[in-house]
């Protein structure tokens, strides 16, 4: 049972986009199913505002739509009057459309992210950084960091002191593979300098990176849990910019939950997530990560100790038992 229906709400989970238009979205071509599927995302679209009369409140969780002005919030808040909760875990205002969807890049409207933060009965922000956006128009702002579930999915953690090939691994998709680009020197050094370990990218599309350590695994959700737990150490760099300032440090989250030290950017809530040499390490420099990877590297014990702080962390802060209390006050 949800929390929701635990707390003796009903709900209904409706999308946008079906599952075969979701599949291709992100590749290229495609430009004529991608528009039909569009097309009759709008229509399902206009059938949901039609049924949200029956409901108390409508949680839009970054846009009703992905293309357009916001329409369907207008109709929500202003015609229907219902009090819609506007949750968002990016710096969505900014534009960042992928090289797959340049061409609707002029349509997706960033700038009504404003609109619907001013019309939202509460805004459902995943950091300060987001949430001091949102108070500029409105200042119903509740905080509602990501939360992991680690009861029934990051419910593992990861054995640190097994023997088998020691695994730097990142996870993350086509869109963020860039952030890479400034560890490529630091991961061929550790080569050059005879360190034994295979550097593992989980994404949904491959990388083309120049190093011999490199293994890509395709991200597939049935095998998600079990691939991140192949790693030792997880990374999440970061470029210093208004659109990653937005970023809720899922990477980091994802990685602490299961015993895993991250090393991290100090960039937007990276390093409220990870305190440096507690639960993982805040890297500035390429020489930080170079030293703080051998340091983890070739201690199994400093791994699994860094590991057990991080998965505290997140059963302390970030789980969703300790947020349940602050989700539910969206409701309220």
């Amino acid at each position: 049972m949800s929390i929701l229906e635990a707390n003796g709400h009903q709900y209904r989970l409706v999308s946008f986009l079906d599952d075969a238009t979701w599949a291709i979205l992100y590749k290229p071509g495609h430009a004529l199913a991608k528009a039909w599927g569009i097309l009759k995302g709008f229509g399902r679209r206009l059938g949901h505002v039609l049924a949200a009369t029956r409901y108390d409140f409508v949680f839009v969780h970054r846009e009703a739509a992905p293309l357009g002005p916001p329409v369907v919030e207008w109709l929500l808040t202003k015609v229907l009057r219902k009090r819609v909760i506007y949750d968002f875990d990016d710096a969505i205002w900014i534009p960042n459309t992928s090289e797959a969807n340049r061409v609707a890049a002029g349509l997706k409207f960033h700038h009504k992210v404003e609109s619907i933060c001013r019309w939202a009965y509460r805004n459902s922000c995943g950091n300060a950084y987001l949430a001091a956006y949102a108070r500029q128009f409105n200042p119903s702002v509740v905080i509602n960091p990501t939360t992991i579930d680690t009861e029934h999915l990051h419910n593992q953690v990861r054995d640190q002191l097994a023997p088998g090939t020691l695994v730097i691994g990142w996870t993350g998709t086509h869109s963020t593979l860039k952030y890479l680009e400034p560890l490529i020197p630091v991961l061929a050094q550790l080569e050059e300098d005879g360190l034994e370990f295979e550097f593992r990218v989980i994404s949904n599309q491959a990388p083309d990176l120049p190093l011999r350590s490199l293994r890509f695994v395709p991200w597939r959700k049935e095998t998600e849990m079990a691939d991140l737990l192949t790693f030792h150490v997880g990374l999440m760099p970061l470029q210093d910019d208004p659109w990653a300032q937005g970023k809720c440090a899922f990477k980091a989250l994802q990685y602490m939950a299961l015993g895993i030290p991250a090393l991290v950017s100090p960039v937007g809530m990276n390093t409220e997530v990870v305190q440096d040499d507690v639960n993982g390490y805040v890297c500035r420099e390429p020489a930080d990560w170079r030293l703080r990877l051998q340091q983890l590297l070739t201690n199994a014990s400093h791994r699994q100790a860094l590991g057990q702080a991080a998965r505290a962390t997140i059963e302390q802060r970030y789980s969703v038992h300790a947020n349940t209390p602050n989700f539910l006050h969206l409701f309220t």
